[in-house]
């Protein structure tokens, strides 16, 4: 018999249930009072099983509606070629990846003059509060929150490039703009970090109760100086990463055999 209190074994008996497909949308999950005549428990029971995989963000509830399992139309995003312009793109490259993967884009902006948070100044190599240029990004895929994007640009970097500070997108995406002005990005560093989201950050990406974030942060660098950093906001469910990096030539090999 196991020791696990029944709470436990009835969400465990459901996660294997979901894991095999059985309540796959737009299936909705039995009733309460369903699985308290299955498993012979109380009401209680039933309902702190529910919230384990709600926590784990398994499951959503909807008052009125009852449990559901949770949408997983995962996106991948291959960081290594994200914003590279050796490939070839067509505008910005969240639009054109989004796009290529047969998906739909849609995106909210704005533009900011704010001073520089301690840790995006460290990396931008200028002091604390200095002045930067935010631009914030809202992304959507098929209309389902996706990510969140702050990039802040250096004053210097926004006297150069003045397109930078106004409001509004820039079409071409803000790397070919630069590039096209003499200031080419040559690299960048990427640190990448998970954690639970921030009130502010589950209402903008729509996340429920026990939903990570995936946190992306890339400072970009010219020949001679950092230019942005850029910190996406991912929702944990909904997305996944790639790197290429070196030969992959056996890997196309075998991906056709």
């Amino acid at each position: 018999m196991s020791k696990q209190p029944k709470y436990r074994q009835l969400a465990d008996v459901l996660r294997r249930e979901i894991e095999e497909g059985r309540y796959d949308p737009p299936k909705r999950m039995p009733s309460e009072s369903e699985l308290s005549a299955r498993f012979n428990a109380s009401r209680n029971t039933v309902r702190s099983g529910l919230a384990s995989l709600v926590s784990q963000g398994l499951i959503t509830s909807s008052q009125g509606l009852g449990y559901e399992v949770a949408k997983h139309e995962v996106f991948e995003l291959n960081a290594s070629r994200f914003e590279n312009l050796n490939f070839p793109q067509n505008g910005d490259a969240y639009s054109t990846d989004v796009t290529n993967a047969g998906r739909r884009p849609h995106q909210t902006f704005r533009v900011e003059i704010l001073p520089a948070p301690k840790d995006v100044a460290e990396r931008l190599r200028i002091e604390p509060d200095s002045r930067t240029v935010l631009r914030f990004c809202h992304r959507y895929v098929d209309d389902v929150p996706w990510s969140t994007q702050a990039t802040y640009y250096p004053a210097w970097l926004a006297d150069e490039a003045p397109r930078l500070a106004e409001p509004g997108d820039i079409a071409e995406g803000t790397t070919r703009y630069l590039a096209d002005r003499g200031i080419e990005q040559v690299g960048y560093f990427d640190e990448i970090s998970t954690r639970m989201p921030t009130p502010d950050e589950a209402r903008l990406l729509e996340v429920g109760a026990g939903v990570p974030v995936l946190l992306w942060m890339r400072t970009g660098y010219s020949v001679e100086r950092p230019i942005r950093c850029t910190i996406t906001t991912f929702r944990g469910d909904l997305n996944r990463m790639n790197y290429e990096i070196g030969d992959q030539s056996v890997r196309s090999e075998i991906g056709t055999q």
